[in-house]
């Protein structure tokens, strides 16, 4: 599974962040994110993080 974020969509809310810190993180005033593959264990955070990002800027394959 991977995780992409649409830097041009982030609006920097944090939510993402909040929800699983083991893939996104802030870095300036946009979420990034840091890791290449979701780790195990954190996927069903990753994917509800971009379920519930209020701009629809995250994007997760797998």
């Amino acid at each position: 599974m991977k995780a992409k974020i649409d830097a041009d969509t982030c609006i920097g809310c944090g939510l993402c962040v909040t929800t699983c810190p083991e893939v996104y993180k802030m870095e300036d005033d946009k979420a990034v994110v840091f890791v290449s593959a979701v780790p195990k264990g954190a996927e069903e955070n990753c994917q509800k993080a971009a379920d519930e990002c209020p701009v629809t800027a995250i994007v997760v394959t797998k």
